[in-house]
């Protein structure tokens, strides 16, 4: 496994992917890729295919398919806890539980809902203790994860790409022949 400051820097640049895209997004990937390829080699391809998708597309048109795919009507929500509870108290609980923790170690969450995938890559990249890190991939972002790649239309969808590679570069730091613990109550919430 890579050390800690390396996954960090990984789970910050996915953040960056995976919100609003924006003129750096081509070299936000870039960076990515190149941390991935020396620890984490099974996880660039996925990315490979999303900078083909970059290059080919108009800016215009690539935040047109990002507010299709994540914001409006969204085909995929970003949304850890609606992925996990849909629109239930238990997300509710889970907002609030975030938000507690985030102000716990002094994190702004900025626009976005606690819950928005880079927002909890951007916490777990930044500030999030070890331990707390470890629960919320294993017991939030992967089984989240899974469904979002399952509910886009298809692997050829362009965000198919870097979901999966974040699926797989997460699997790989938490050493997926380890159980999760089925709740985020080793997290400090």
């Amino acid at each position: 496994m890579a050390p800690a400051t390396t996954v960090q820097r990984i789970c910050c640049h996915f953040a960056e992917l995976l919100s609003y895209p924006t003129a750096d997004l081509a070299a936000t990937v870039a960076a990515c890729s190149a941390l991935l390829r020396k620890d984490y080699p099974e996880s660039v391809s996925s990315l490979e295919c999303f900078t083909d998708f970059l290059h080919a597309q108009p800016p215009a048109r690539v935040e047109e398919i990002y507010t299709t795919t994540f914001d409006l009507q969204p085909v995929c929500h970003p949304y850890i806890g609606y992925q996990l509870c849909g629109e239930s108290q238990q997300r509710a609980m889970f907002l609030m539980q975030l938000n507690r923790l985030y102000r716990r170690y002094d994190f702004v969450a900025g626009v976005e809902l606690p819950d928005h995938v880079s927002t909890l890559l951007r916490f777990i990249g930044t500030r999030a203790p070890d331990d707390c890190r470890r629960e919320l991939i294993e017991d939030g972002l992967l089984p989240a994860l899974a469904k979002m790649v399952e509910g886009l239309d298809s692997a050829a969808h362009p965000y198919s790409a870097p979901l999966q590679s974040l699926r797989s570069f997460l699997q790989a730091v938490v050493e997926p022949g380890l159980p999760a613990t089925g709740r985020l109550e080793e997290c400090p919430l």
